[in-house]
């Protein structure tokens, strides 16, 4: 490899033409080939990066010699196929977006895939690495002494319009629980550090999209729930999500509580959504709330201007890249595996699952 890793990107829509912006942020990296079936994200890619080369197919891209690893940004349901392709022509370093798959039919598909793809795979599960969470994630067994309870609110706005509305149909995303809330999940494994058992949701459609129609169908994706989480050892978790919401002061609240305190990372929207007659955006904070002595200790957590400026997860992307980075060079570890992003897809379905027909799903 030489001294500078070459990225080769597939999908350069919202979230593609977010990944771009960080990896020419990155010490040492650069995109060098992308794809994206749209010839206006195409371009909008092309961009931001003008020295990649635009290719006419993911399997061009592929043959380009110059790659180090690939990003896939696709649409959620293109994936599973995407990554069988990859492994066939070309398995080098792969990070590839959440959720990993939307049907129940495809685990066994990735399941063969984790057993023969020779080189590192990673999970983009942002949201660990936006940086109140990621602090939230460092102290919650100090602060708590073992979190036995979790809350994970997130109030929000709505799903932006993406290339042909792919998002707006459960068929294309898995279901809102699986394409939103498959962050969620994962972060509720890896704070609580065990294993859901039991899993209650209560969701729907209320506001959102209810008179969007594309292509003769009507919008069927829902924009608010509550879901419930039952874990090995005894641990509770509870997700609250609204998707109309985007007034609120925080976008992302979580909270763990155990025998010894709880700790709350909160979290703003992205800053261009923000009032500009309110002045300055939040800054994120990390609230400790020990039982003894008493009384909550708040920090701020602020993230380069730079950084926050190059994306909508304050700053996750780029702290997730410099880590995927340093794993292509070999100096890292992979931190979201398979395991990892299959399992919180498998928690979103049995929400959906839940939701749909009015009960508990078993684990």
């Amino acid at each position: 490899m030489s001294k500078i890793i070459n990225y080769g990107v597939i999908g350069c829509g919202m979230m593609g033409q977010e990944h771009l912006r960080n990896i020419a942020l990155l010490p040492e990296a650069r995109v060098a080939a992308i794809f994206d079936p749209d010839e206006i994200q195409a371009a909008a890619g092309k961009a931001i990066a003008p020295n990649a080369r635009l290719h006419p197919s993911a399997w061009s891209l592929l043959e380009d010699p110059q790659l180090d690893c690939l990003l896939v940004a696709s649409p959620n349901h293109l994936h599973v196929a995407q990554f069988e392709e990859i492994a066939a022509r070309r398995p080098l370093p792969l990070l590839i977006e959440k959720p990993l798959y939307t049907d129940p039919s495809d685990a066994g598909r990735l399941a063969d895939l984790s057993q023969s793809y020779p080189a590192p795979i990673w999970v983009a599960m942002e949201y660990r690495y936006m940086p109140p969470i990621q602090t939230l994630i460092e102290q919650v067994r100090q602060a708590t002494g073992g979190p036995t309870m979790l809350s994970i609110r997130e109030h929000r706005f709505p799903f932006l319009d993406k290339v042909g509305a792919w998002n707006r149909f459960n068929r294309y995303t898995g279901g809102t629980l699986v394409e939103k809330c498959c962050h969620f999940f994962d972060l509720m494994r890896l704070i609580l550090a065990d294993e859901p058992v039991r899993i209650m949701a209560s969701a729907g459609q209320e506001v959102n999209h209810l008179d969007e129609r594309w292509d003769g169908a009507t919008a069927d994706v829902w924009d608010s729930a509550y879901v419930i989480v039952d874990f090995a050892r005894g641990a509770r978790a509870m997700l609250e999500l609204c998707m109309y919401a985007e007034g609120s002061r925080y976008q992302e609240e979580i909270c763990a509580v155990g025998p010894e305190g709880k700790i709350e990372a909160l979290v703003p929207g992205p800053g261009r959504f923000w009032p500009t007659h309110l002045g300055a955006p939040p800054t994120p904070q990390v609230v400790v709330s020990r039982r003894h002595p008493k009384g909550p200790q708040a920090v701020d957590i602020p993230v380069d201007p730079t950084i926050l400026d190059a994306g909508d997860h304050n700053g996750a992307t780029f702290y997730q890249h410099v880590r995927f980075a340093e794993v292509v060079r070999g100096r890292g570890r992979v931190e979201v595996t398979l395991e990892d992003g299959a399992q919180a897809v498998a928690m979103g379905l049995a929400a959906q699952e839940s939701a749909r027909e009015g009960r508990v799903v078993t684990l």
